[in-house]
């Protein structure tokens, strides 16, 4: 769903495990990475929304997490003209998303690419909690830092870790399309 302003409804899922990682996934055929998400569909509740996607791009459902928190408002952030399309009605200029943070309650073996027809990743790794700050599309990171900063204090008891923490990647691990 665009609004009238063009901005995509859009949900954005930043999943933790027991050592406060995040979860970072890497775009399918694609170098780029990112952390899940994806669209609202017309009369489909942002929450509902959030855990269709979980599924659909990771294979998780509602049981295997638990809801820590949400993003009091809907983000925004401006797609660069190269990246619209422009010969699309509605134009869409940008995305307006709702972030939520969820704690892996499962194994990670529960964790599968492959749920949907077009998988949108290939693989993934837990890094520490800023990393992705460093990492993401330059267009995403000032809403990846308004997300992580309100959500870390769900996290973290109100006290995340300073954004300077460590700059390597605690754990990789890679998995294979289920």
């Amino acid at each position: 769903m665009i609004d009238s302003d063009g901005y995509r409804a859009n949900v954005a899922i930043v999943l933790t495990n027991e050592n406060r990682q995040v979860f970072w996934a890497g775009r399918a055929g694609r170098r780029g990475w990112q952390f899940p998400q994806g669209g609202v569909e017309k009369d489909e509740t942002p929450l509902a929304a959030m855990y269709r996607e979980l599924e659909e791009e990771i294979g998780l459902r509602e049981d295997d997490v638990e809801l820590l928190g949400q993003t009091s408002d809907w983000l925004r952030y401006d797609l660069p003209e190269r990246y619209r399309r422009s010969r699309s009605y509605p134009v869409c200029v940008g995305q307006k998303q709702l972030w939520y943070l969820l704690r892996l309650n499962s194994d990670i073996d529960a964790i599968c690419f492959d749920t949907g027809d077009k998988p949108e990743f290939d693989r993934w790794c837990w890094v520490d909690f800023w990393y992705p700050l460093r990492k993401v599309i330059f267009f995403k990171r000032q809403v990846y830092r308004q997300a992580l900063e309100e959500l870390g204090n769900h996290l973290f008891d109100g006290n995340p870790p300073p954004k300077r923490g460590s700059k390597r990647r605690s754990r990789i691990t890679r998995v294979e399309l289920c």
